[in-house]
């Protein structure tokens, strides 16, 4: 760890503070339909898109109509997304003439970008056209990005409404969220990232010559594609000369923009924001994490303002910040600590730290907080290899999605997750010191906690469920690891993960690319996000519907720091009761196994 590590991870956490107070009070005069500097702008699309749908914004939904028209939405969102990849090679914008994807790719793929998890089981420079990154991967960037952050304004609107089932309008929040927020900052950020040195064209991809060829083994494959295997099993390689490289490009720079600001994650190249031409410098590495958690801060201070207690924003603002620099402390001193098996190079000094899977245009402190802000956010993007971290590096991105991503979280997810555990918090408040919990007026009660509870499960259900059927089944889910034991369960257990908790990234040694992936994966980011998100609307509309309850002496407050550390503590708790057992066998395991000197 150095001073300049340190003194990049300060700047970052400093500025992130100052920028949540506006972007707070802009997306409450947005949301609430206030008049905003954009309104000369952006004022007449709205209106024309209300007319064309006829949309009667006046006319509020309870909290089913509310769901039902997101539901209905995100459907048909996903119906568009997988006809777009499976008719890609009759689509315009496609110079490198790729073919469709398979079928449970496709589906994978539309079920990751519509739920905003952006799981990518592909390459996107050898797989996806431009017209399908594009109109079709883009525009769900936007749209899921924009359904998750309405759907944390109808959390917010049932907190701080009382005696009322109006929670706002589905389509307005919609058009509203992503009209005056998404689009007008991801054209911003677009034109800066273009200025780093990001690519934004249409041009066929070029080929350069090498100037030093070489030859490489590479598996041999049949005509069909498969890999040849000799009588016992093994891979059979052949020699492939290596004389030229292709230069993938293409229009990067728009949507780099809206994958980290809507907490997406998917990356136009295969190496996301690790490749040169999609995050060229320590500049726009920076930029890139403040936009990741841009809206999900500037959330906290806009639920201060709309329920009346900006304390009560500034301590759920304390309470993810503590959870966020202590995984960044523990990632970045297992990373410098690096590899004791290897503590010295041929000089005899010490090697620096684990430098495997790292841009060094970087260095390990960015690459630190990178992992650590994208996996605190509901964002996939990447700009180091997880599956390179030391064990316990790759435990914290794992560890801050298995807490449900509540550490500022995606766009609108993160908001509504941290409020689930709040209930929870002042639930269990209330039975400390005997009396009926309330919160910000009004009482919580058995729903709310039974609601909650649905919430918090689900969540386990589905990761330990599919990740335990997985690792004992070598025909469909060990065939596709590259690392066996600890490290391979791992791989397993990441993928699930970030799948149910609808991150996107990935430890890059499981190929995911298979049926039984791409299906299971699919089925755990549909249910991950959707199955969660009724529960919380159900919240939603039974604390809007209740009475004020006037505070009295015996209220627990929720606006100091007392709060922020038992709201913290019911994260952490829940986290490790739950995830302990199978971590201990995973990157726990592995990191015993490295400080005793095992290679594998």
């Amino acid at each position: 760890m150095t001073f300049i590590g340190i003194l990049q991870i300060l700047a970052y956490l400093t500025i992130l503070t100052l920028l949540a107070k506006p972007v707070g009070i802009y997306l409450v005069k947005v949301y609430n339909g206030e008049k905003t500097f954009l309104d000369i702008l952006v004022r007449p699309f709205e209106r024309l898109i209300y007319a064309i749908t006829r949309v009667d914004t006046e006319k509020e939904m309870n909290w089913k109509q509310y769901g039902f028209a997101m539901l209905l939405f995100s459907v048909a969102s996903s119906v568009a997304l997988y006809a777009i990849q499976r008719l890609q090679f009759y689509l315009p914008s496609n110079p490198q003439g790729f073919a469709a994807p398979s079928e449970h790719l496709s589906f994978n793929t539309a079920v990751s970008f519509v739920t905003n998890t952006n799981w990518q089981s592909y390459a996107g420079e050898t797989t996806m056209s431009y017209f399908t990154q594009m109109a079709g991967l883009s525009v769900q960037n936007f749209l899921s990005a924009a359904v998750g952050m309405a759907l944390a304004v109808v959390f917010i609107r049932g907190i701080s409404r009382f005696e009322t089932t109006n929670l706002g309008n589905f389509w307005k929040d919609l058009v509203r969220g992503t009209l005056y927020v998404l689009l007008p900052l991801s054209f911003l950020a677009a034109i800066f990232f273009v200025s780093q040195g990001v690519v934004q064209n249409f041009k066929p991809y070029d080929s350069a010559k090498l100037t030093d060829a070489r030859t490489i083994q590479v598996d041999k494959k049949d005509a069909d594609g498969a890999v040849v295997k000799d009588e016992k099993g093994e891979t059979v390689q052949e020699d492939k000369l290596i004389d030229s490289q292709t230069i993938a490009q293409g229009p990067v720079a728009s949507q780099l923009a809206i994958k980290m600001l809507g907490t997406n994650g998917g990356g136009f190249f295969n190496a996301n924001s690790a490749h040169p031409l999609e995050n060229p410098t320590p500049l726009s590495n920076f930029v890139q994490m403040l936009l990741i958690l841009l809206i999900p801060a500037g959330f906290t201070y806009m639920l201060g303002r709309m329920v009346k207690s900006q304390g009560h924003g500034w301590a759920v603002y304390s309470a993810m910040m503590i959870l966020l620099v202590a995984g960044t402390a523990t990632l970045y001193w297992a990373e410098a600590k690096g590899n004791p098996i290897f503590p010295a190079n041929v000089d005899q000094t010490l090697v620096g730290g684990n430098f495997e899977g790292k841009e060094t245009r970087f260095g390990m402190a960015a690459s630190a907080l990178f992992a650590t802000v994208t996996t605190a956010a509901s964002c996939g993007a990447v700009n180091s290899m997880h599956d390179s971290f030391t064990p316990i590096g790759g435990l914290v991105p794992m560890i801050n999605i298995q807490l449900g991503e509540v550490i500022f979280g995606g766009v609108g997810a993160g908001m509504y997750g941290i409020l689930v555990m709040i209930i929870l918090t002042v639930f269990i408040a209330g039975l400390m010191v005997g009396r009926t919990p309330e919160y910000l007026g009004k009482k919580i009660e058995a729903f709310d906690v039974q609601m909650a509870m649905l919430y918090v499960l689900i969540f386990p259900l589905l990761i330990l469920g599919f990740a335990a059927v997985t690792s004992i089944s070598p025909d469909f889910g060990l065939t596709s690891l590259n690392n066996p034991g600890a490290h391979g369960l791992s791989e397993i257990l990441y993928g699930y993960t970030s799948a149910t908790g609808n991150n996107g990234s990935a430890f890059a040694g499981l190929n995911a690319n298979t049926l039984w992936y791409n299906t299971t994966l699919g089925i755990a980011m549909l249910v991950g996000r959707f199955l969660m998100i009724v529960p919380v609307l159900a919240i939603a509309g039974n604390l809007a519907s209740k009475k004020q309850v006037p505070a009295t002496i015996g209220t627990f407050p929720v606006n100091t720091v007392l709060f922020s550390i038992l709201l913290v503590s019911i994260v952490i708790i829940l986290g490790a009761l739950t995830f302990f057992p199978v971590l201990s066998l995973s990157p726990i395991l592995e990191h015993f196994q490295m400080i005793n000197g095992q290679t594998f």
